[in-house]
């Protein structure tokens, strides 16, 4: 899952990375890229040992400019960030596809080279993403319309 995270730079340290969806959570590394590659580190371990059934829902960038948690020495970053540490369990399920779209499916599986399982399950949260950031600008645009 995609989440954005602040990136600043202190004038004798390393890089300092904020992860504002799970306060308290930082990474740092002496590069930018050093930063970047400890974040999912970062996360597994701020949650090691911890009960959560589900990730953190991830803000969206524009709110993150107007916080004050960004400032001009920082700039902003869209980390990806793997939960499956939180529930490593998997299910099978069964469900009935339309053979021409079974073949199409993996078809696009293979080119991205994961599993039919993979191409699911990241078709699904990219499905489940999309409507909540619809579902958020629907509620922006009620909001600017009113008095």
């Amino acid at each position: 899952m995609k989440y954005p995270v602040i990136i600043h730079k202190d004038e004798e340290t390393g890089y300092g990375v904020t992860i504002p969806d799970i306060p308290g959570c930082f990474a740092d590394g002496d590069t930018q890229e050093e930063s970047i590659l400890n974040i999912q580190e970062a996360v597994e371990l701020y949650y090691h040992g911890e009960d959560i059934s589900e990730p953190p829902a991830a803000s969206q960038m524009e709110d993150l400019l107007n916080s004050e948690l960004y400032t001009r020495d920082s700039f902003l970053y869209l980390a990806d960030i793997d939960f499956a540490f939180i529930a490593p369990k998997t299910q099978r399920i069964n469900i009935t596809v339309p053979e021409y779209k079974l073949i199409r499916i993996d078809r696009a599986a293979k080119d991205k080279g994961i599993s039919r399982s993979a191409f699911f399950v990241d078709s699904a949260e990219r499905l489940i993403r999309n409507l909540s950031v619809a579902k958020t600008v629907g509620r922006r645009q009620k909001k600017s319309v009113l008095p």
